[in-house]
Formats: C-alpha cells, structure tokens, sequence
C-alpha cells in the first residue's frame, strides 16, 4: 500500500502524522511512504531522517492526495484537502465531526473512508488513540492556565502554587477521566489547591485511594459547580462524550458569579466545548475575555508541544496503521471490532451514530455501508 503523509495546515499545528521510526516500520512491512518535504519540521524531524528510513518526498500535498492509498494526518482535513480526497481512498485522523457539519459534508461528498481516531476503542472500553493527546491536554491545561493567571495576560496574578504564608490558587477540574486526572496531576504538583468533580461515583473513590487528601473530590451537580465556580482561580473543563458534541455545563449565567480574572480552559472544544461562551481559539490568538473571564479554547492544545504529541501518537496510532496498510480497509476492519468503531464515513456514507445524531444526518451501519 501507498501511505500519504502531508504537511499539516490548520493554523500553528506543528505536529506531523508519523515519526521517521513509524514510516521505517511500514517500510519493514513492504509498503511505500510518501512524506511531504518539511512536514516532520515543526516537530524536529527533518526531511533527511525521513529519507534514511526509506521515505520517498514529494513536494506537495497534492502528489501526496493523488498518489497515496491511505493518507496519515493529525488534525481533521481543512476544506482544501477534503476536495483532494477521493473515491477507494482511506483517511485516517482526528475528525471531530460532531460539531462540524461543513467536514462532515466535503468528507462524505468525497467519497473516501475516514476512520476517526477518537472513535477508535479498545477492550476495556477505552479510547486508545484519543489517550495520548488527552494526556498532553490535561497536562497543558495546567501549563497554559497558570500563564494566563498572570496579571498581564488577563488573570488575577496569581501563582499557582502560591509561596510559604499565601494561599494557593485555587483549581477546579470538571471531569474525572484521562484529561481530567492528568491535568489534576500537574496541578497537585504544583502545589496548587486542586477540587475534582465527576459524577461516576466508582471513579471518584478510584481517586481518592489514589491521592487521598491531596485531591478534593466531588460529585457533581449543578449547585456544586456554582459553589465551586464562585472559588476557582482556575478552572479546566474535562469533558468527553466519545464522538458526540460536549454538554454545555458551565453557563454564561454562571460566569457572572466567578471572580474577575478567573481562567477557564475548555480542553472539550474540539468536541464543541462543555462551556457556553466558549470558541474555537488558534495558538495564535488563544484567548478571548467574556464577563471578565478569560476563556482558554485552542482546538489544538497539544500542537503546542509537537515534539512530544507526535511521538506519542505514532506510537499509538501505528500498529492500526499497519493493520490497515498490511490487509486492507476490509479485512483490517472485519478482524478488528475496535478498529470498526473509529469508521466515521465510508463511501459517501455516515457510519457513527453519535454524530449523525449530534448533526441529524442520516446513519447507515458500518457493516451494511461495508458490504456495498
């Protein structure tokens, strides 16, 4: 098989869809890889290290779209590469189609597979190719949070961790899955005052064995998260519906009774956001300030951190990319039920339920899209 790997596009995303030791395990399999001259350069690999492990470069994206069986990206297709997806042709990638129908339309009018990677299961439930960025998210969150606590950039000028004889900030986390515990994690480290609320009961004494009182753990209601909302300093939004858009849980009702200068991060917003008055934000432009509470929202978080998000993802996302290089769209998914889950669009039509559901758009099973 031919696998494509592009430069990607969306604004300030560094990170690049195989690491060089990826493409030389598809190569150890008999397949060829067409890397984009300078697609590895945001994340510190350079064109030559990509050769030495037998890539062939091109120069453009659209040689990569025109020849290639399977293109390998990062972040979902902009508009532009949508149209040079083709009939037969497999895509693989975050999509987040949920909250957005123009993709979700140039993609099935494209008539390509598409197999997103946050659909993609494994046995015990999870999300295995959506875990890494997760992790890197969490961790951010924290990162980014504490820089925007700073008085200049907005915040109350507040350090996190505060110092002997001052209090530490103050940090809410909504949601208690991989998100929400790493950026816990990060926060607890930094010495931060740190409260997570879920509402899966089992989750929340799975962490309290773990960190006892170092973390505040609370069930979650409305009325908890006001009375939460009203304390925080900083506030990260952890929310996750495999697939579907992120409910709205904090309110614009709600921001009018936090303090000025509170941070809130909506690592959600690539599924919609789980605050109302989010947007999608760019590196570029990250933040933006409604009733005096700075919102964090950038769609790529972990593109900050290329380096890092991409080895972290080739790791994971490979072995399903052989799977599919070595039998085939067909056989990989006939053999592979979790794999199955992540199909998103095949042949013009919408195989996922939550996000035909979320863009009331008509579903058709994968296994009967599969057979026609």
């Amino acid at each position: 098989m031919i696998v494509g790997v592009p430069t990607e596009i969306k604004n300030r995303e560094y990170r690049v869809g195989l690491t060089p030791a990826g493409v030389r395990e598809l190569r150890s399999h008999g397949h060829t890889v067409l890397v984009q001259q300078g697609a590895g350069n945001g994340a510190g690999y350079e064109d030559a290290a990509y050769e030495q492990v037998g890539a062939s470069l091109v120069s453009g994206a659209a040689e990569v779209f025109e020849r290639a069986d399977m293109i390998v990206k990062v972040k979902e297709p902009q508009p532009v590469e949508c149209r040079m997806l083709r009939p037969g042709q497999l895509l693989f990638a975050y999509l987040h189609l949920a909250p957005d129908p123009e993709q979700t339309k140039l993609l099935l009018a494209s008539g390509a597979s598409a197999i997103a990677y946050e659909a993609v299961t494994d046995a015990q439930g999870g999300l295995p190719l959506l875990a890494p960025m997760s992790e890197v998210a969490g961790r951010l969150s924290i990162q980014q949070g504490a820089c925007y606590l700073e008085k200049h950039h907005g915040g109350k000028g507040i350090l996190l961790g505060g110092v002997p004889g001052v209090v530490p900030a103050r940090v809410v986390v909504i949601g208690g899955g991989v998100v929400g515990l790493s950026a816990a994690r990060v926060a607890m480290g930094m010495g931060a005052d740190v409260t997570l609320l879920d509402r899966s009961l089992p989750r929340l004494r799975h962490l309290d064995d773990l960190y006892g009182d170092r973390l505040r753990t609370l069930y979650s209601s409305i009325e908890t998260l006001e009375q939460q909302l009203e304390r925080a300093d900083l506030v990260v939004g952890a929310i996750l519906i495999p697939g579907a858009a992120a409910p709205k849980l904090v309110s614009r009702a709600m921001l009018k009774r936090m303090q000025p200068g509170t941070v809130m991060v909506d690592v959600a917003i690539d599924q919609g956001g789980c605050f109302e008055t989010s947007r999608p934000t760019s590196h570029e432009n990250p933040v933006f300030e409604v009733e005096g509470i700075v919102h964090y929202c950038v769609t790529n978080m972990p593109g900050a951190v290329p380096r890092t998000s991409t080895q972290a993802l080739t790791h994971a996302t490979l072995p399903f990319v052989i799977a599919l290089a070595n039998k085939g769209l067909h056989k990989a998914l006939a053999d592979d039920a979790h794999l199955r889950e992540g199909l998103n669009i095949h042949a013009g039509k919408l195989t996922y339920a939550p996000v035909a559901n979320a863009l009331e758009m008509p579903l058709v099973s994968a296994s009967e899209a599969l057979k026609g």
